[in-house]
């Protein structure tokens, strides 16, 4: 009598159901992998950007040289006929006061002047000037109010003020002029300087 090997027949309903489980296992750990090298992709490019946008704003801050160096350029011209810098000059962007309400945030500046209308890399350059005086005219009319420079030494009075050697006087003599650039850069950026000159 030969001896009898029972040999156990597979049972296909549990293999099946454990091939359906690795099925839905795998395309969770490929859902997970896929959102996990879009944030990194994400994160990547987001930084890409932030360096990009501080670029152009350099840039964009760079090129207002280009505005107030216009400006300097127009008030340095009329030195030879000064009676011209007493009043307003809207062709030229000049205006012969101070103007306490100005804001270059809030300044319209259409009624700027032009400087460079695209300098190369996208940035459109704008300046206004500004004389500080308190009223148009002469800086030696009576009344008048101008920041103009001191003498070495001069006393600034009850009316004076200011620092650097400067302050609110009405000295006979040249008052200082304030120019304001504004770019308008790509993608939006937009940059503000000042300068100061005699």
């Amino acid at each position: 009598m030969k001896p009898q090997h029972r040999t156990s027949k597979p049972r296909l309903g549990r293999a099946r159901s454990q091939r359906g489980i690795v099925l839905i296992v795998a395309l969770v750990v490929l859902a997970v992998m896929t959102v996990a090298g879009l944030l990194i992709f994400r994160a990547g490019g987001t930084g890409v950007e932030i360096a990009g946008n501080v670029g152009f704003k350099q840039n964009a801050t760079s090129l207002g040289d280009l505005g107030t160096e216009a400006g300097f350029a127009w008030v340095y011209a009329q030195r030879s006929a000064p009676n011209v810098l007493n009043a307003d000059n809207a062709a030229a962007a000049y205006f012969a006061t101070w103007d306490e309400t100005f804001n270059p945030i809030t300044f319209d500046w259409t009624k700027a002047k032009e400087a460079a209308a695209d300098d190369g890399t996208g940035n459109r350059v704008r300046y206004v000037i500004h004389r500080l005086c308190a009223s148009a005219g002469p800086p030696t009319d009576p009344g008048q109010r101008c920041a103009i420079p001191q003498a070495a030494g001069a006393s600034l009075g009850t009316g004076g003020g200011g620092g650097g050697g400067g302050g609110f006087s009405s000295l006979v003599g040249q008052p200082y002029y304030r120019i304001t650039a504004r770019v308008d850069g790509v993608r939006g950026t937009v940059s503000y300087t000042q300068m100061i000159m005699l």
